[in-house]
């Protein structure tokens, strides 16, 4: 080949890899970004895995990237290795879809009205209604049409030129010798490996097998062992995207390059036993695009029924493979593992923060619990406890907020920003919450320690604070998580209530102390109790107009506080029912 075929070849590569890039990418955003967390929610059995994993693969165009996904999924603790199997076998067979698309590229027209399904034409007319869509809509979804438009006609000029670049291949005897030499398995199948994993991408060397397909000089016999290499070398970038993740994450990312490698071994000693007992013609067909894109998807479907009662041997396999290791000192538990492979996925990388802002939050309830049981009866257990959950809740904060930051820098669609929005919103207020949990155990502590006590009136009325006070973060808690706005509406009127409620205490002690049937040092540490009390549900209600105002794609918290506090309407009546449920005897 001449300086000039190498360039239009290596351009017609680029071209066919950004085209590829470009079209899965707006399909995943067009489709609202619900692929990918489906296929953590849905993957319970083999079966289901396999087919949503061929779904999946199928639409976004990667094997690579469904299969860093279900490591990323793993190294979370958001599955286990079992259900990945299944999604990794599947996009192993999904791939195969990549080249009945690239097959389009080769689609001839004839004179006249034939010349309309030309490659030329079609390309030409997708791509010039993807600039308009991309340019001019003001529809999101409209404008990742246009991007899947885009990349669509993009891989289909990289294909042509790759086409272009190699058409005169089939009349070197160079070509034809190096063709030759491939119809041996082993070493068909080590070039598919290699050519593969150096290049990082199935559909891409599928593409370019395809390509030279047209040269009329592939035959069969040279085709088939270089389409099961490629299958084997896919394992490669999946391996890389392992580095740095743990035992099970690692393990999974094992389970494509076992996978394909035992699918290639059964599959070629079958074939070719039974071709050296029939020997069969068709070894000796010339390849097209087409009947390349046929073998390739043959081969993985006969792959995937060979290896499916054996998902439990290839996940025994890997798990010996990767043996378990003591975590290191210090590790972080699997809640606070916030998985950088989904910021390439935003719609994983909002589920995931969202599953550890739920812990967090149920975090943030547990110490509150923990330290007003403290006050009924000291345990220095309890009170390690609360110290352990509040510095759970500063890294909590700490590795949130850089993530959800990152999160920020990606192109989201308008529901995953106003998540991504509430988050961060309420982000500190749970970090702040195990703040005052941890006071109101060091106030506990300092009764305990300096035996100290209050007095019969003061413990009856922190009793009704605190029973409130439990109600509405409890409240508060559960409306985050299950993103229920009308529960989250009753968190205000109670929050009014406590406010009052510990107003009122404080002027009761304040009664007590003028009459000598209390001390100025048991004030001191009742009134820090009742600060962090009003902390604690001031801290409630922001969590719940965040939620609220999430309804209305709005964050003015402060006109919202306002308006409800006039007492109208349905906010007057819950006001009514918790003013008469807590009172001060």
């Amino acid at each position: 080949m001449s300086l000039t075929e190498v360039l239009l070849l290596l351009s017609g590569v680029a071209l066919f890899l950004f085209g590829m890039t470009l079209m899965g990418d707006g399909l995943k955003m067009a489709s609202g970004s619900k692929l990918e967390p489906i296929l953590f929610r849905l993957s319970g059995t083999t079966l289901r895995g396999i087919l949503l994993g061929t779904g999946v693969t199928a639409v976004i165009q990667s094997s690579c990237a469904t299969s860093v996904m279900a490591v990323g999924f793993v190294n979370a603790g958001m599955m286990k290795v079992r259900q990945a199997v299944g999604i990794i076998l599947g996009a192993i067979l999904g791939t195969s879809i990549t080249g009945w698309v690239i097959c389009l590229s080769y689609i001839e027209g004839g004179a006249g009205w034939g010349a309309l399904l030309s490659t030329a034409t079609l390309t030409g007319g997708v791509a010039v209604i993807g600039i308009i869509l991309r340019m001019f809509s003001r529809k999101q979804t409209s404008r990742f049409i246009g991007d899947i438009l885009m990349g669509f006609a993009v891989l289909m000029l990289g294909m042509s030129t790759m086409s272009d670049a190699v058409s005169s291949l089939g009349e070197k005897p160079w070509f034809t010798d190096m063709l030759t030499s491939m119809t041996n398995p082993l070493l068909g199948i080590l070039i598919g490996t290699v050519f593969t994993a150096l290049l990082q991408s199935a559909s891409a060397a599928v593409g370019i097998l395809q390509a030279l397909s047209v040269t009329g000089a592939m035959p069969f016999s040279a085709a088939l062992p270089l389409l099961m290499g490629v299958t084997v070398g896919a394992s490669f970038p999946v391996l890389l995207s392992a580095l740095g993740a743990n035992t099970e994450g690692k393990r999974t990312a094992m389970v494509y390059l076992t996978a394909s490698t035992a699918g290639v071994i059964v599959s070629a000693a079958l074939f070719y036993a039974a071709d050296a007992l029939f020997h069969f013609p068709f070894t000796a067909a010339v390849m097209d695009p087409f009947s390349m894109a046929a073998v390739n998807s043959v081969l993985r479907l006969v792959m995937l029924l060979v290896l499916v009662p054996f998902t439990k041997t290839l996940e025994a396999a890997v798990t010996r493979m990767v043996p378990d290791r003591a975590p290191p000192a210090g590790e972080e538990e699997p809640s606070l593992a916030l998985e950088e492979r989904f910021l390439a996925y935003p719609a994983l990388a909002v589920e995931q923060s969202r599953i550890v802002m739920n812990a967090m939050a149920e975090k943030a309830l547990r110490a509150v619990e923990e330290a007003t049981a403290l006050l009924n009866g000291f345990r220095p257990e309890g009170f390690a406890a609360v110290e352990s959950l509040e510095a759970e809740g500063d890294r909590y904060e700490d590795a949130l907020g850089s993530y959800l930051i990152k999160i920020t820098g990606r192109e989201l669609t308008d529901e995953q920003n106003r998540q991504i929005t509430v988050f961060l919103h309420t982000l500190t207020d749970f970090e702040r919450i195990t703040d005052h949990a941890l006071n109101i155990a060091q106030s506990a502590q300092e009764l305990h320690e300096n035996n100290l006590a209050f007095s019969e009136d003061a413990k009856r009325e922190l009793a009704v604070v605190i029973e409130a006070l439990l109600e509405v973060i409890r409240m508060a808690v559960d409306a985050f998580v299950e993103n229920d706005s009308e529960a989250a509406q009753r968190v205000e009127p109670l929050e009014e209530v406590i406010d009052g409620l510990c107003s009122e205490v404080k002027r009761r002690h304040v009664e007590r102390l003028q009459q000598g049937r209390c001390t100025i040092r048991n004030g001191f540490v009742l009134n820090d109790l009742v600060t962090n009390f009003e902390r604690v549900s001031d801290h409630c209600s922001n969590i719940a107009v965040a939620l609220i105002e999430l309804q209305h794609a709005s964050f003015e918290t402060h006109d919202y506080v306002n308006l409800v506090r006039r007492k109208d309407g349905d906010f007057d009546r819950v006001f009514r029912d918790y003013l008469s449920k807590y009172t001060l005897a």
